[in-house]
């Protein structure tokens, strides 16, 4: 999965702090769609469907798996041209690989969050806290 593009250099850059429960799916998925507009990727893009269901699944993820742990989830949007990127962060120390769920576990979220980045051809590595407890999983797509 390789975009050529960095998330970190990209320069539209929004940050967003939720509570870990079910109220932050809808919430998450209304600001990206804002996010989505203010760096011109409209309606009809087709990344934006698949965009927004892989920010849901992760954030469901974190309030599944995380919100014990992490009362609070942050997702963090860059975009510029070329790319699209976003990072959804909390604070469990368990830090799963969406690769590796796509062979351990072919039907799980995370593995369809792997595969639907390999198909657009981007990128969802998962980068640690430096403390150890805490992660983001980071996808970037080409747009």
């Amino acid at each position: 999965m390789t975009t050529g593009v960095q998330a970190e250099t990209l320069p539209c850059r929004h940050v967003l702090t939720l509570p870990a429960m079910g109220s932050a799916v809808r919430m998450a998925r209304e600001t990206t769609e804002l996010i989505l507009v203010e760096a011109g990727i409209g309606l009809r893009h087709p990344s934006r469907g698949p965009a927004l269901l892989i920010l849901s699944e992760l954030v469901t993820n974190v309030i599944r798996h995380a919100a014990a742990c992490s009362p609070t989830l942050t997702i963090t949007y860059t975009a510029g041209p070329g790319a699209f990127a976003f990072a959804v962060h909390d604070r469990h120390p368990y830090q799963p690989a969406p690769c590796q769920a796509l062979a351990a576990a072919p039907h799980s979220g995370l593995a369809m969050v792997a595969t639907m980045t390999v198909e657009l051809g981007g990128t969802a590595p998962v980068r640690p806290d430096a403390d150890g407890c805490g992660e983001s999983i980071c996808i970037t797509l080409p747009v």
